[in-house]
C-alpha cells in the first residue's frame, strides 16, 4: 500500500427524507440568530420556505446567485449580509448558490449552512471560485466550508430530469479525478468508487421516473461522497478545462462537466490504469468499454449533451481555451503543460464534436 496523509473535513451532515425539519435545531447549534438566505432568482419559493421555518431568525433573502460567482455579485451579497446584520448564511440551491455563500464566508467568516437541491457536491468542499475580468479563479480556504449540510431528497424532486443528469455527471467528475489525485488515499478511493456507483444507479432511475424519492436519495448520497472527495484531494486537468470553459466562455457549469469528463478521462487513462479500473467497475460498464466510453454512454443514454457545440461553445473559441488551460495548468497524472498544447487542443475538439472515446 502506498503512503498517504488523510485529513477529514470538519462539517456536519444531516441526511434523510424530510430532514429540512431539523433546520431550526441546526441553526441553534451554530449559535446563529440572524440568517441571510441565499438562492437563485428561480428558487425564491424554496428560499421562502426556509424563511417561514426560521421566523424571526431570518434576516432576509438575497436571490441573485448566478453561475461562476461574478465578483460583482459576491460583493453585493457581502454588503447585504452586513446591512441586515446577518451572523449566518443559508445557501439553498446548487453550486451557484453555495459558491455565493462561500464568497461571503471568505471575507466575513460567516458560518454557512448549505441545503443542496442539486448534485453539485460543492457544499462538501473548502474550494471557492470567483470570476473576475472573464477569468475564473479558484482557491482553498477552510473558512468557506459549510459548517452544516442538510440533505433532504424531497427538495430535489422538482429538479428537472435534464438538470438532474448533468448535475449527477458533474458530481461523478469530482470522484473520477479524485481517483488519480496525487494526494489521494485509500479512504477517498473507497468514497469515490461508491459515489460513482450510487450516481450511476440513480441517474437512469431518475430519468425513468422523476419523482422516485429513493433514486433521488441515492443521487444525493452519491453527491455527498463525490463532493467529499473533491474537498479532500486535489483537482487535475478535467477541472481546469471546466473552470476555463465555464468562467471564460460562460457555459453552463454542469453541462460542461458532462461533456468534458469522458474526454479528460480518455486523455489521462494511460497514466492512471488503477483509477480507470475503479471507474469502470463503479459504472458497471460492458467488458469491452473503457472508463471514458462508459462515462460517455451514461451521459448520452440518459439524454445529456455530449458535445460542446450543443451547449453554446463556438469553435473559434477552442484555440483561446487551449491557450488558457496550458498557460496555468493544474497538476495532472499525464502532463498537460505547454509541451502538450496540441493534445489539449485535440481534446477540446473531440469534446466540441462529441466524439465517443475509444
Amino acid at each position: 500500500m502506498k503512503d498517504f496523509v488523510y485529513n477529514s473535513q470538519p462539517s456536519r451532515v444531516v441526511f434523510g427524507v424530510g430532514s429540512l425539519a431539523h433546520l431550526e435545531r441546526e441553526i441553534e447549534l451554530l449559535g446563529a440568530r440572524r440568517a441571510l438566505v441565499l438562492c437563485t432568482p428561480e428558487q425564491q419559493d424554496q428560499a421562502q420556505l426556509v424563511v417561514g421555518r426560521l421566523g424571526s431568525r431570518a434576516a432576509g433573502v438575497f436571490a441573485r446567485a448566478v453561475m461562476h460567482v461574478p465578483i460583482e455579485t459576491a460583493r453585493e451579497a457581502r454588503d447585504e449580509a452586513r446591512r441586515v446584520g446577518a451572523d449566518c448564511a443559508i445557501a439553498i440551491g446548487g453550486g451557484s448558490t453555495t459558491g455565493l455563500g462561500k464568497a461571503i464566508a471568505l471575507e466575513s467568516g460567516l458560518p454557512i449552512l448549505a441545503i443542496p437541491t442539486t448534485y453539485a457536491g460543492s457544499e462538501m468542499t473548502p474550494i471557492y471560485g470567483i470570476t473576475e475580468g472573464g477569468l475564473k479563479k479558484t482557491g482553498k480556504d477552510a473558512r468557506v466550508l459549510p459548517r452544516t449540510v442538510i440533505y433532504d431528497p424531497e427538495l430535489t424532486l422538482t429538479l428537472p430530469v435534464a438538470m438532474s443528469i448533468t448535475s449527477g455527471m458533474n458530481a461523478i467528475a469530482h470522484a473520477a479525478e479524485g481517483l488519480y489525485a496525487r494526494d489521494g488515499n485509500p479512504v477517498m478511493d473507497l468514497m469515490a468508487e461508491e459515489g460513482i456507483r450510487a450516481l450511476a444507479r440513480a441517474l437512469p432511475a431518475i430519468r425513468r421516473r422523476c419523482d422516485d424519492v429513493d433514486a433521488r436519495a441515492d443521487a444525493l448520497y452519491g453527491a455527498w461522497l463525490c463532493g467529499t472527495v473533491l474537498g479532500s484531494v486535489g483537482m487535475a486537468l478535467h477541472h481546469k478545462l471546466c473552470h476555463t470553459l465555464g468562467g471564460s466562455f460562460n457555459l453552463h457549469h454542469a453541462e460542461v462537466h458532462t461533456v468534458v469528463l469522458p474526454q479528460a478521462i480518455a486523455f489521462n487513462a494511460p497514466a492512471a490504469p488503477e483509477a480507470m479500473s475503479r471507474i469502470r467497475r463503479a459504472l458497471g460498464g460492458a467488458a469491452q468499454s473503457s472508463a471514458a466510453a462508459s462515462l460517455f454512454d451514461l451521459a448520452r443514454d440518459n439524454g445529456a449533451p455530449v458535445a460542446l457545440r450543443d451547449i453554446g461553445m463556438k469553435e473559434d473559441d477552442l484555440d483561446p481555451a487551449a491557450n488558457i488551460v496550458v498557460s496555468n495548468p493544474y497538476w495532472n497524472p499525464r502532463d498537460a503543460g505547454l509541451a502538450e498544447r496540441d493534445e489539449i487542443r485535440q481534446l477540446l475538439q473531440n469534446a466540441f464534436d462529441g466524439i465517443r472515446p475509444e
